[in-house]
């Protein structure tokens, strides 16, 4: 036990000496030939973040006072999707605390021992682990490619002895788009929410529109879309001074995404109110564009796509419904899970499962396969015959087809299968998993009374806690009267 206390201590001091000093001599460029190492622990320490900056913008130099870009080596502790653990290493760039872009966003590269970023002499930018294994590389030896630089928009590029860009990240979004930074279309943002391991959502530039996507697998469902007026069509986005503008193919505007009104007000072209970055949250799905709040050293956000819990797609696990109190209730009489796709024993035949009404709910989650024209119970049967359905949503003639439960909200009304709106929700549930023997009722009044029990529970904590507020300030009130 001592001994290992004494070789962490040795690795701190390392790590602590590797960081200073590489923070100390960073510059905004690199050239061929530079190399840097990381120690990597021996053992897993929960949380380890190892990270030696290498090269800054002077945000000195800005009069707004503005958070400058810092490019890092990093090594991370991070646990796999089976539960356990390793290191990863890669290269990222950080607008003052905030990481807005990371080699290792689609693919770790697990490493053990150590971790080298070179810049070879050939021009090629490398991460290498132990044995010169490759995990990462730009791909440009051969290119004339001199050094590496960090510029004042954030963008990290190559470039030959003439300043021509080689690489950048620029080309390679991840889940940030930077401030001045242009997306064309087909292009996307992605983020990886850690809950749901086989989930992930996206951004994507389409021609009609963009919009914000699901994706399990092969699957893919919308859940938010903003299209351009008078069918106009897109070629490229940019985050500029005024938040995300549309552009089409001759450069012209065409649509804009602001902020809040209060904030627009004070927009123009000084960078200290514009717009720094727009962030895929990888926890929620939702899309915002922020701004550095001098008054509280952060960024803030002042757009948000969705401005409702129930209406993210993942607000609820699996199985569970987002209720008006944006809490979440389960529909399922084992619980919520972490599956997003169940559809285990669905092949089985139609007789192996049974499509089940769940009242007065409706579903965030939209363009899966889709038929039209026709009645509730086409739809329902629609689903029942395909065991890679497992839910669907009928809507006045519309029929829509799901492979995963969720973004499952409550909405107002009903219409005994429905909304109230012309819309009903169906679950394929297996058969023998409702008990009892009462079928589709008896799951129906169960998802609707865990609902209102959800739902009257909160509001009794509400209207207790009011009542006892005017009780106590009435208390008060009589033993000041006694007192005079």
């Amino acid at each position: 036990m001592k001994s290992l206390r004494c070789r962490d201590l040795v690795f701190f001091l390392q790590m602590l000496f590797v960081v200073v000093l590489f923070h100390v001599m960073s510059d905004s460029d690199v050239r061929g030939g530079y190399r840097v190492t990381l120690a990597v622990p021996l053992e897993r320490i929960a949380g380890f973040v190892g990270r030696a900056y290498l090269m800054e913008t002077n945000a000195a130099l800005s009069p707004y006072a503005l958070p400058g870009f810092r490019v890092a080596l990093s090594v991370e502790d991070y646990v796999r999707g089976n539960g356990s653990f390793a290191y990863s290493c890669s290269l990222q760039v950080f607008l003052g605390d905030v990481k807005v872009w990371d080699s290792g966003h689609y693919s770790r590269f697990e490493v053990v021992n150590t971790c080298l970023l070179e810049l070879t002499a050939g021009g090629d930018l490398q991460l290498r682990g132990p044995g010169d294994r490759v995990g990462w590389r730009t791909g440009t030896s051969g290119q004339g490619v001199e050094r590496l630089q960090i510029l004042r928009t954030g963008n990290l590029v190559l470039v030959d002895e003439w300043d021509d860009i080689k690489w950048q990240s620029f080309n390679f979004p991840t889940d940030v788009m930077l401030h001045g930074q242009r997306l064309n279309v087909a292009a996307r943002l992605t983020s990886f929410p850690g809950d749901f391991s086989s989930l992930h959502y996206s951004f994507e530039i389409q021609e009609d529109k963009i919009a914000l996507y699901l994706n399990s697998g092969k699957l893919k469902y919308s859940y938010w879309e903003f299209r351009p007026t008078k069918d106009r069509n897109i070629t490229f986005v940019e985050l500029g001074s005024k938040g995300l503008v549309l552009f089409n193919y001759y450069g012209r505007k065409i649509a804009q995404i602001s902020p809040n009104p209060s904030v627009n007000l004070s927009i123009g072209t000084d960078p200290a109110v514009s717009p720094r970055f727009m962030s895929l949250n990888n926890r929620t799905g939702n899309l915002g564009l922020f701004y550095y709040s001098a008054g509280v050293s952060k960024f803030e956000a002042h757009f948000q796509a969705l401005n409702k819990t129930c209406d993210l797609p993942t607000a609820c696990k699996p199985y569970g419904i987002c209720t008006f109190a944006d809490s979440c209730s389960c529909i399922r009489d084992h619980g919520c899970n972490n599956e997003a796709v169940t559809t285990d024993g669905f092949c089985d035949g139609e007789d192996a499962a049974e499509m089940v009404a769940i009242k007065g709910v409706t579903s965030v989650i939209k363009d899966g396969k889709k038929r039209d024209n026709l009645s509730k119970d086409e739809c329902r049967e629609w689903c029942q015959g395909d065991c890679g359905c497992v839910a669907t949503l009928f809507v006045r003639g519309e029929c829509h087809h799901y492979g995963i439960v969720m973004g499952v909200k409550q909405v107002g009304g009903d219409d005994g299968e429905g909304d109230g709106n012309g819309s009903s929700y169906f679950v394929k549930v297996r058969k023998g998993t409702i008990g009892g023997g009462h079928g589709k009722s008896g799951l129906k009044r169960w998802a609707l009374v865990l609902v209102g029990v959800v739902d009257g529970l909160i509001m009794l904590v509400v209207v207790g806690g009011i009542g006892w507020y005017y009780l106590f300030k009435r208390r008060l009130g009589l033993l000041g009267t006694n007192d005079t």
